[in-house]
This record gives C-alpha cells, structure tokens and sequence, in this order.
C-alpha cells in the first residue's frame, strides 16, 4: 500500500494574522452586553460579512462529551438568543439531558469574536409556529422529510421522503411538525474579543450580578 502524506500545505506555526484594527475599552463599552452584541453584530453586517448570524452552538453529551455545530440565529431580543432545529435531533437530545449551552460568534475580517453562555430553554409553541409559518415551503417541507441526526442507507433515501411530504401536503400550507421548534439561550455572561496589533487582545467578560452585569478585562 503506498504510503499517504498528511503533511500541512502550508506551515500552520507560521500562518498569522497581523491584527491593525481597533480596541476594546470598559470606559466606552456599552454596559449592557446585548446592546454591545447588537452593535457589533450591526458593524459585521455592514462590513458585508457572508452570514454574520452564523454562530457555533456547543452543548454537552449524558457522558459530559463536548459537541458543536453551526446554526443560524433567528432571534434576538432581552430574553436571549433564538435558534431553531429537530427536537429529537443530537443537539436536541443534548439539551434536554442538560439545558446549557454556549455560542461563538466568529467575524475575522473585523478581528472580533463573541462568546455567549447561558441556559437554554425552549420557546413557546406559538412563537415556534409563526416562525414555521414564515419559512419557505421547501423549507417546511424538509422539517417533515428529515429524521435529522438519524442514519439513513443513501440520498435516495432522503429525497424519497420529500417527494412523500410533498405528496401528503401538495402546495398547502404544511402544520409545524411537533418535533420541530425554536431554543432560546438566556445568557448568564458574555465575552467580547477583539484583536489588537500588539496580540494583547481585548477581552471583556459580562457576568450577570444583583445590579444587572458587572464588566471585567481578561488577559489575552
């Protein structure tokens, strides 16, 4: 058998980012880190940033395994931040066995990185609803043809059960299948990084206290 190269293309230990942007400062900070988060997030749309609202949820195994994906963020507001997905799919069965969770938040091209840890808890069934209601027809479709996480013998397999969904509701409006819904994070901290040119990152951590947050500087 001959033999395979797992070599690096590129030199990984030397691959760097010369960061030149901006900082951080408690004094200009906001003081409420999701009027913070929403500038910032504002500035990565602005920037033009394919998916600024992508985000990677990480959540925790019954054998305390750590997992991690991306979603998309489909809400925000006071209460927390709102992501939608399969009940019974692997990040579902996760969160039901231990309702916390953590987001990243990943900008590049403007050096900055959110980090948000919280408890997770489901919706309300009509607020899941009318975010169903609003979606695409293919895509509510696909909510009743994917038993997501689930192995499956090929595509074919997959695209067998859409032609059945798409027999079974033709061109109506499709209900919001039951195992299907929308999570919201209640954040307990927040952190916020951004790159500095000198690599002594900014880093500002929120933590929830009795006066609402309190702000404090980690080192980089």
């Amino acid at each position: 058998m001959p033999s395979v190269s797992y070599a690096s293309p590129v030199d990984l230990a030397e691959l760097r980012l010369h960061y030149m942007r901006t900082g951080l400062y408690e004094e200009t900070a906001n003081r409420d880190p999701l009027l913070q988060f929403q500038a910032w997030l504002q500035s990565a749309i602005d920037a033009g940033l394919p998916l600024p609202h992508a985000m990677t949820l990480a959540t925790i195994t019954e054998s305390v395994t750590p997992t991690a994906r991306s979603v998309i963020l489909r809400g925000l507001d006071e209460r927390g931040f709102v992501f939608y997905t399969n009940y019974e799919s692997r990040k579902g069965r996760e969160l039901a066995a231990l309702a916390a969770a953590c987001l990243l938040f990943v900008w590049s091209p403007i050096e900055r990185q959110v980090r948000v840890d919280g408890r997770v808890e489901k919706i309300s069934e009509a607020e899941s609803d009318a975010f169903y209601a609003s979606r695409p027809l293919e895509v509510r479709l696909e909510a009743w043809a994917s038993s997501q996480s689930q192995p499956v013998a090929e595509r074919g397999q997959l695209e067998a059960t859409m032609d059945a969904a798409k027999q079974r509701y033709g061109d109506d409006n499709p209900p919001r299948p039951p195992y299907w819904g929308g999570y919201r994070l209640v954040p307990d901290s927040y952190e916020f990084w951004q790159g500095r040119d000198d690599r002594l990152h900014d880093r500002l951590l929120y933590e929830r206290d009795r006066d609402g947050w309190s702000i404090q500087r980690l080192a980089p």
